[in-house]
């Protein structure tokens, strides 16, 4: 399932979050942080030694946990290359993967699972070798309050509770799965769904009791769920490799986005939402 769109319809974490990440996106493109700037334009070749003006599209293709971090990026970065536009389809890894390896047209994939993005470099799609700029780790969502008292990844054994999954081709389900694993457990949820956001989505409506998503969702829901942390996370902790693609329609803007996600900057824009670094 691939969602393009040009700004996430989805509300953002809580109003003074994002506004904290923007806040911190800008300090980061003062004096103070310059030499991140002047990374990204060489990277693009934009610099000062070069005449050359970014400009157009860049579509990024990313998963979507990656949605409230990358549109701040995204907008920040056609803040610094006025005449740009940065463009998403957030979605399921292993759909954006299909949909790329298929023909569709875009710049730049921000996978959150190596095995996905395999899927990508295995036809040998990617103009480079993938580089692993965040990492993530898993989180059990529940209702506000936790009113089934949910304290464990075995509480969601219990009968009667209505616990969602990420569908296992999905990289969030692959970790569920792996976490399960290193607990000795096995459970079946009343539904598996293709993306992070929609198993989320599920707790949010009072669908379901709880759901295992990432821990940078559970921030990113703000009041509308709450989180509960269990140690076989640390066993499925998942790395997010991002990739300039072959054909990239926009390559020179494509790559000044790729090193603005990996500036120390784009990193505590990604940390403030949850993510571990590299």
């Amino acid at each position: 399932m691939i969602r393009p769109v040009r700004r996430t319809r989805r509300t953002l974490p809580a109003a003074g979050a994002a506004a904290a990440a923007l806040l911190v996106l800008s300090a980061c493109s003062s004096a103070s942080d310059s030499s991140d700037s002047a990374r990204s334009q060489k990277a693009a070749g934009s610099g000062p030694s070069s005449p050359t003006k970014l400009s157009g599209t860049v579509t990024v293709f990313a998963a979507a946990s990656l949605e409230e971090s990358f549109t701040t990026l995204g907008k920040e970065f056609e803040k610094q290359h006025p005449g740009t536009k940065v463009t998403f389809s957030f979605g399921g890894s292993d759909s954006l993967a299909a949909g790329i390896t298929g023909g569709a047209p875009a710049d730049v994939f921000a996978a959150a699972s190596p095995k996905t993005m395999a899927m990508v470099t295995d036809q040998r799609d990617a103009a480079g070798a993938p580089v692993t700029f965040v990492r993530n780790r898993l989180e059990i969502a529940t209702l506000p309050g936790n009113p089934d008292k949910v304290s464990s990844l075995k509480d969601l054994t219990r009968p009667g509770l209505k616990v969602v999954l990420c569908d296992r081709t999905v990289p969030c389900g692959a970790a569920a799965r792996k976490a399960l694993a290193a607990g000795g457990l096995e459970l079946t949820p009343v539904s598996y769904e293709q993306d992070v956001k929609s198993a989320l989505t599920k707790v949010e409506l009072k669908e379901a009791d709880a759901a295992v998503v990432y821990r940078t969702d559970v921030r990113a829901a703000g009041g509308k769920v709450e989180g509960v942390e269990f140690p076989e996370s640390a066993r499925a902790v998942n790395d997010y490799p991002i990739t300039l693609l072959k054909n990239a329609p926009n390559a020179r803007a494509a790559e000044a986005f790729v090193a603005l996600v990996r500036s120390a900057a784009g990193q505590r824009v990604l940390t403030a939402a949850g993510f571990l670094r590299p």
